[in-house]
Formats: C-alpha cells, sequence, structure tokens
C-alpha cells in the first residue's frame, strides 16, 4: 500500500497552515468585520472589498459535477505552474531529492526544480518521441519524489500510450504527475480514470487552452484528497482572486460553446497539415493529438525570422532535443492558418 505521507518532507507534516478569517467562520453571516477589509466597498459594482472563498468550493463543486471527481479530490492553482510548485514544496527537499523529466516536455518542470533546489534528471524521449519506460525506471531511486509527463506532450503534440503511463504509476517510487493541459483535444482518455486505483497520482489540467481562459491563470489538480489537503496547507491562503473564480463559474455554464471549438480546432488542424504537407519547406509532419503541430523545416531560423517580419509568430523549438528544425505552429482561426499558409507559400530558400 502506497503511503503518501512516507514521501513527504518532515516540515511539511509538521506545517501548521495559515488560518485565514473565513478559514475560521462557518455558517451564514450579514456584518463582517474579521478580516480588517474595506467595508465601505471599492470603485468596482462587485464586492471586490471581500476576500474570496479561500478554498473555491463552488467553484470545486461545479468543476466536480462535470469532471466526475469529487470536490475534496480537486486542487485550484493560479495556472497549472502553481500546482506544480505546490508539488515540489509537498515532496522534495532541496539539495537531496530529485525528479525525472522527459524532454523535450514542457520547461516550466525543470525551471520549478531549479527554483526549489531540486536535482533533475532527464530521460529523453524515444525517437518515436514515447515514453522510454525502462529507462524512466532505472533513473529513479530512493530520492526520486516526482516524474513529470505531460500528455499530450508539448512540443511533441503527440500523446503517450496509457498502458506505458499506468506502468509508471505501479513502478515509480514517488509521485507521477500527468500534466494534460491539451487533453481535449486528444482521442485519448483522460488518466483522471486512474485516480480511483493509484494513491501516487496527480492529473493536471487547465482552464487556458479549450476552455480559451489563458488570461485569468486557473489551473486544475486531481489526486487523492491527502494530497489536495497538503496542497491547500502550503498555497497562500487566497491564491485563486474572485474574478478569476466568477469568470470560470461562467465559463463552466458555456460548455457546448466549448466542445463546438474544440471539435472546429481539431478540423482546422486536419485541414493546416494537409496543406502544409504539399508546400515544399515541409520536410516532416508529426502527428498530433492537441492544438498545435509539430513539423521539421528546411530552414527554421529563416522561416521564423520571416514570419516575424510579417507579424505572425510561431515557436521556434529547433534547439531543443530531438526537434532539431522543427517549428511549433499552434492552430488558429481558419483566416489566421490561411494567413500563415500565403506567407509560408511566398518564402524563397
Amino acid at each position: 500500500m502506497f503511503d503518501v505521507e512516507n514521501i513527504m518532507r518532515e516540515n511539511i507534516l509538521r506545517l501548521k497552515p495559515y488560518s485565514s478569517a473565513r478559514d475560521e467562520f462557518k455558517g451564514d453571516a450579514s456584518v463582517f468585520l474579521d478580516a480588517n477589509e474595506n467595508s465601505y466597498g471599492s470603485p468596482l459594482p462587485e464586492s471586490y472589498n471581500r476576500y474570496p472563498d479561500p478554498l473555491q468550493k463552488e467553484l470545486k463543486e461545479k468543476i466536480s459535477s462535470i469532471k466526475g471527481v469529487p470536490h475534496q479530490n480537486i486542487f485550484l492553482g493560479n495556472g497549472s505552474d502553481e500546482a506544480i510548485d505546490v508539488l515540489f514544496r509537498i515532496f522534495c527537499e532541496p539539495k537531496t531529492d530529485n525528479v525525472i523529466i522527459c524532454p523535450p516536455t514542457y520547461g516550466m518542470y525543470e525551471v520549478s526544480a531549479n527554483i526549489n533546489d531540486v536535482e533533475v534528471r532527464k530521460v529523453n524521449l524515444l525517437p518515436s518521441f514515447d515514453l522510454d519506460v525502462e529507462r524512466i525506471l532505472e533513473s529513479c531511486g530512493e530520492h526520486s519524489k516526482l516524474l513529470f509527463i505531460c500528455s499530450p506532450n508539448n512540443p511533441t503534440a503527440n500523446s503517450f500510450h496509457a498502458e506505458d503511463m499506468e506502468l509508471l504509476i505501479q513502478k515509480f517510487p514517488g509521485i507521477v504527475v500527468i500534466d494534460e493541459a491539451y487533453i481535449n483535444y486528444s482521442k485519448q482518455k483522460s488518466a483522471i480514470r486512474f485516480l480511483t486505483e493509484y494513491e501516487n497520482l496527480v492529473v493536471l489540467q487547465t482552464f487556458s487552452k479549450a476552455w480559451g481562459l489563458a488570461a485569468i491563470r486557473l489551473g486544475m489538480a486531481f489526486a487523492p484528497q491527502i494530497i489536495t489537503e497538503y496542497m491547500n496547507k502550503v498555497k497562500p491562503p487566497y491564491n485563486i482572486n474572485l474574478a478569476t473564480q466568477q469568470f470560470a463559474m461562467k465559463a463552466l455554464d458555456n460548455i457546448d460553446w466549448v466542445n463546438r471549438h474544440i471539435l472546429e480546432t481539431i478540423e482546422e488542424r486536419k485541414k493546416l497539415e494537409q496543406q502544409l504537407i504539399t508546400t515544399s519547406l515541409i520536410e516532416k509532419m508529426y502527428p498530433s493529438d492537441a492544438n498545435f503541430i509539430l513539423v521539421k523545416v528546411k530552414d527554421a531560423q529563416g522561416i521564423y525570422n520571416y514570419l516575424v517580419s510579417l507579424g505572425i509568430i510561431v515557436r521556434d523549438r529547433s534547439r531543443i532535443i530531438l526537434c532539431e528544425d522543427c517549428l511549433r505552429i499552434t492552430i488558429g482561426t481558419e483566416s489566421e492558418n490561411r494567413a500563415l499558409l500565403t506567407a509560408l507559400n511566398k518564402f524563397e530558400l
């Protein structure tokens, strides 16, 4: 039986979290004189003079009904990046523990490790962009606390095999973090389904991609209750502001709009792939399960600079492992994709 507390930092186990005024109060009230707020309100029409719910109960209940995960198993962060950082602070002792990442992958895993002074062990993806399960397991030891898997992966755009991910959950001695920022565009089922079976799994999702709310900075972590309880102890007391909670609530009432644009994005992805592959600039088109594509081109830096000069911004990934001469292109609207194709057809090598 996996015991999460056996791999936590000792100081976190002993931590007495900050208790906010709203944490201490239960029930209904009409006069709030407990939190040193401005009782006269604010220049804004909404009641922004009051602190927001520190545990975002109403929002979590709504997410719970959509995701099929109990609200106790949900942590909300200021973007997924906050959830990542909180996991480092809970599980990783600086200068002692290590985490494993699988390049090429999302850069914040390594940045958060460096901020927290935690060793990063890198196990590159296979040339097929699949997980090297054997090497990952060979690389871990008693101080390996977190394994980050981004699926669909950024920047390669592919989803990893569910069997490989489940095997790693079973065998890895620490916490497996599966980052599903792009899962809404994928054919693969969410790893959330594994939460009822495993105590060492955290699944990250976000409002930034399919929900179209990158500006409000709201990330979700789904995990066993004991993990979410410690995440709530470690986070700042009011990490999700009221405006963010309100916008998210409104978005959750418009699932049909979100699903419609997911399907439109996938259709545009197919069209863009078909049109790009016919251009003389493309050497290889990698399969995509996300809202972006990775393409190998003949002159990545030259094409990137040319597009920038026209006000068209893509991501040059040509300097990272396994992505030599590659550009990452987000799927835009039909008119944005047409502008990209028109520009590429005029580029001269």
